[in-house]
């Protein structure tokens, strides 16, 4: 193919693709991943002179510059890149991580490893909670080199001091790109902790406090964060430290956490998840809030991916799922490595929450998002769980018609989604909220169900995005109950399961912190009578999560 048709036809896709985030700063990482080094340059400097110029900060901007420097093999020009790029405020820790390989020529260079010794540091990137439960914490780093780190853990209070701190150890690997998880057990449930991480016998970053799950199986009080749609975006990164002061004890992100939508290319995904990991509020956050995520189009494939059946193909599957997997802290992930995915489920208190895989089986000529695997294993937990409520996460909505005329929510997947339904009555499970991200706003919607109670879903996706969706108010199939689209936004969701008849408060808090819809579900109205079919009690307590005015 003709060089210039070849460059034309890239810089095609990466427009169409970028569409619902746009960074300018990952689009020309993908040039780069592509040996397209001038059109990359061409993009980031040329983009200062649009009128309506998509945002980059003058830190990212020089970092992918240096980066492009590398590739043309100018370490000199690279080197009075990464200056420029802390100077603007980009973390030193940025250049330690790489992409190492790409960025080796600077690595090499001499007057960058003088300015470099002063600001190395050994943790780049973490820790990360995760897989929290009512005994146990995971905690995730990334560190300049292979070495040993250790967590210390500490309970706060009036019983602090009077036992020896809990201690949890593990080495990071170069092939797990220098990464680590770090297990602790032996906690107390309810109870509030407070860490230190070690390296070389020194602390490597401030204390950080954690509060343990209520003991698994009983009623308990807590609330949890969750949503999509979380390119990064300069302006919106504040989104984090907003999520941080409503207090969570876990944030679920269910997809489009970052924006890479570049499969065949480990640089641009990686670059994607350290840019990610080095931001200030992020870090604060995680480092004391239990973070669990699944992934969505545009950090697997790319957008509205549909991969197929196949485990190993297309061949990019499993090096995406390997690199997620090496940047998250889940529970686990789908059926390991002989079945990839991202599906599994864990506890809060009595509340169960199910995490789903919509993307590695896609397969639309089957009609099936989920695989035969994953569907089983589905159904079995659902039948088995003796959750309260159970929470079905999804990445994209299952609600009708809330992306007209297309076939990437469940929609493009209807006997399937009838089957889930249909199989919640047939068993008669009670207490099940359906969650989704996906549509770049919060809403609330119902599904009636004739043979059972009618299904909730709460939907929310526009973390950081800057693109933006439009309500759906009127939908064939489901119902608006409310929905925000005005900045960008997440969900909470308050559980109460002490009370006499458990409920789950959903609310919708935007990035400044303000409330702006609320709605309760109590278990009455998510619950099967004592005989067959939907409760018996008229709808009367159905229809309270529907009225207008806000608790």
């Amino acid at each position: 193919m003709n060089p210039k048709r070849s460059t034309l036809l890239i810089l095609m896709i990466l427009s169409a693709n970028a569409h619902g985030q746009h960074d300018p700063a990952r689009n020309a990482v993908r040039l780069l991943a592509a040996d397209q080094t001038d059109d990359a340059v061409k993009m980031l400097t040329g983009a200062r002179k649009k009128r309506r110029a998509p945002p980059i900060s003058a830190a990212e901007r020089c970092f992918v510059l240096a980066m492009a420097a590398c590739r043309q093999g100018d370490a000199a020009a690279a080197y009075d890149h990464a200056r420029q790029a802390v100077d603007n405020g980009l973390p030193p820790e940025r250049f330690q991580a790489g992409p190492r390989d790409v960025l080796a020529p600077l690595y090499a260079h001499g007057e960058f490893k003088k300015w470099m010794a002063a600001k190395r540091k050994p943790l780049l990137h973490g820790p990360l909670l995760g897989s929290l439960t009512d005994t146990s914490v995971r905690f995730w780093v990334r560190t300049s080199e292979e070495i040993d780190v250790r967590v210390m853990v500490q309970v706060v209070g009036e019983n602090a001091g009077r036992a020896a701190p809990i201690t949890g150890k593990a080495r990071t690997s170069s092939a797990l790109d220098y990464t680590a998880i770090i297990n602790v057990s032996g906690l107390s449930p309810n109870t509030r902790y407070r860490y230190e991480v070690h390296i070389d016998n020194k602390r490597a970053r401030p204390p950080a406090e954690f509060v343990t799950y209520p003991k698994q199986g009983t009623p308990a009080r807590f609330s949890v964060a969750f949503g999509g749609g979380a390119g990064y975006t300069p302006q919106h990164e504040h989104m984090w430290s907003t999520v941080a002061k409503q207090k969570p004890i876990a944030l679920l992100l269910l997809g489009d956490n970052v924006y890479i939508d570049d499969p065949t290319h480990q640089m641009t995904q990686r670059y994607c998840y350290y840019r990610r990991q080095s931001q200030p509020d992020w870090r604060r956050l995680v480092a004391s809030t239990s973070v669990y995520s699944i992934y969505d189009d545009h950090d697997f494939g790319d957008n509205d991916c549909v991969p197929g059946p196949d485990i190993e193909k297309p061949e990019w599957k499993r090096h995406v799922w390997n690199t997620f997997k090496q940047n998250w802290n889940n529970p686990s992930y789908g059926g390991g490595t002989k079945q990839p995915g991202c599906w599994y489920s864990f506890h809060i208190g009595n509340v169960h929450f199910i995490m789903l895989d919509g993307r590695y089986y896609r397969d639309l000529k089957n009609g099936s998002m989920l695989g035969p695997v994953q569907k089983a294993w589905l159904f079995e937990t659902l039948k088995s769980s003796r959750g309260t409520f159970k929470v079905l996460a999804s990445p994209v909505p299952w609600s009708a018609g809330v992306k007209p005329g297309s076939k990437d929510t469940w929609d493009g997947f209807r006997a399937e989604r009838a089957e889930v339904f249909s199989f919640i009555e047939k068993h008669r499970v009670d207490g099940v909220i359906l969650m989704a991200a996906d549509r770049h706003r919060s809403d609330l919607r119902k599904t009636g169900r004739p043979k059972g109670y009618d299904l909730y879903e709460v939907m929310s996706s526009r973390l950081t995005n800057i693109h933006t969706h439009r309500l759906i108010e009127r939908a064939k199939g489901s119902q608006f109950i409310m929905g925000y689209n005005e900045k960008c936004s997440f969900g909470l969701m308050d559980f109460n399961t002490i009370e006499g008849d458990p409920q789950a408060k959903y609310r919708i808090v935007n990035i400044d912190g303000k409330e702006i819809h609320a709605r309760t579900l109590k278990l009455s109205q998510l619950s099967f009578g004592v005989q067959g079919g939907a409760r018996q009690d008229g709808g009367r307590q159905k229809n309270q999560a529907d009225r207008r005015t806000e608790e």
